[in-house]
C-alpha cells in the first residue's frame, strides 16, 4: 500500500498537467504545427520531478496547492524547452527522448526550435498570471525562474557542458557545471514555495535553498550513472551518449563506484538540511531518495 507523499504523486502530476493543458494553445489553433509541437514537447511522458518538488516544498511549508500551480507549471515548461534544445543536432543530437522520437525528429528542426522558444515566454506568462499571488511576489517568482534559466543558470551550465566535451575537468568543476545546467532549475523548484509562503523565517528558507542546491547536483550525477549502466529501453534515451560525445562527467572522472558514493553522500547532506522541519519535510525527503534511487 502506498502511503505518504508517494500516494499524492499521481494527484500532483495530474494537477500540474491540467494547468499546463489549460494554458497551452490547442493543436487546432493556428499555427497548428507549432502548437502541436509544443504539446508534444510537454506531454511526452516524464516524471514531473520539478513540479513535484514545488508541491512537496509547498507541503513542507504549509502553502496552499493553488498558490503552487503557477511555479510548478512554469518550471516544467522551462524544463521542456531545455530538453528540446538539448536534443537538437547542434547540441547533443539525440533521436530518442522518453522512449519517443525527439521533437526535431517527430516534426523538423525549425519547428523544434520555435516550439522550445515559445515555451519559454509561456512559462513567464504563467507566472505573471499566478492565482491569488501579490504583484511583488509574482515579480520575485519571475526573477527566480529567470535566473535559474539564464546564463548564470541552466543555459550557462549547458554552454559549459558543450565547451567541456573532450576536456578533463576536476570534480569541483564538474559539480559546479551540474549545479547550473541541472541544479539551478531544481533549486528554483524548491525555492519558489518559500516565496509564496507566509511568515517564513530566514533560517528555514536557507535550509530549503541548501536542500535544493545539493539534491540538484545529486540528480545529475545519478543521470550520468544511468547513462553508463542503464538500458535504452528503460531510461528512455540512448545509453552511452555521454561517452560517445566525450562529455565531462562525474563517473567518467572517478568511476561508477565513487560516483555512486558521492551521490549517496549528497543525498544524506540534502536530507540533513531538513532536520528542523521534522515530519513536515517528509515529502522532500521522499523525493530526494527517489531522485537518487530512480532507474530512469
Amino acid at each position: 500500500m502506498t502511503t505518504g507523499f508517494e500516494s499524492r504523486v499521481a494527484h500532483y502530476t495530474a494537477r500540474v498537467e491540467d494547468v499546463m493543458d489549460s494554458v497551452l494553445p490547442p493543436a487546432t489553433q493556428a499555427p497548428k504545427q507549432l502548437h502541436d509541437a509544443m504539446r508534444y514537447a510537454v506531454f511526452n511522458g516524464g516524471k514531473r520531478v520539478r513540479p513535484l518538488l514545488v508541491y512537496a516544498a509547498g507541503e513542507c511549508l504549509g502553502v496552499r496547492e493553488d498558490r503552487l500551480d503557477a511555479p510548478a507549471a512554469a518550471i516544467e515548461f522551462i524544463h521542456a524547452f531545455s530538453l528540446v534544445h538539448d536534443d537538437l543536432p547542434a547540441m547533443d543530437d539525440d533521436d530518442i527522448r522518453r522512449g519517443k522520437p525527439t521533437l526535431h525528429r517527430q516534426f523538423d528542426e525549425a519547428t523544434a526550435i520555435l516550439a522550445a522558444d515559445a515555451l519559454q515566454p509561456l512559462a513567464f506568462g504563467v507566472l505573471a498570471d499566478a492565482h491569488d499571488v501579490a504583484a511583488a511576489t509574482r515579480s520575485r517568482l519571475v526573477k527566480v525562474v529567470a535566473d535559474a534559466a539564464g546564463s548564470m543558470g541552466m543555459t550557462g551550465g549547458q554552454s559549459m557542458d558543450l565547451a567541456a566535451e573532450g576536456q578533463s575537468l576536476a570534480a569541483e568543476e564538474i559539480e559546479h557545471m551540474y549545479s547550473l545546467k541541472t541544479g539551478a532549475l531544481i533549486h528554483a523548484a524548491v525555492v519558489a514555495p518559500t516565496i509564496v509562503a507566509d511568515d517564513l523565517g530566514a533560517d528555514r528558507a536557507s535550509a530549503i535553498e541548501a536542500f535544493g542546491h545539493t539534491i540538484g547536483i545529486a540528480f545529475q550525477i545519478r543521470d550520468d550513472i544511468l547513462d553508463v549502466e542503464g538500458e535504452t529501453e528503460v531510461i528512455g534515451k540512448r545509453s552511452g551518449a555521454d561517452q560517445r560525445l566525450g562529455k565531462a562527467t562525474y563517473p567518467g572522472l572517478v568511476g561508477i563506484d565513487e560516483a555512486r558514493a558521492r551521490c549517496d553522500s549528497l543525498l544524506r547532506s540534502a536530507i540533513e538540511q531538513l532536520d528542523d522541519f521534522g515530519e513536515d519535510a517528509e515529502p522532500l525527503r521522499w523525493l530526494a531518495r527517489f531522485i537518487v534511487e530512480r532507474g530512469n
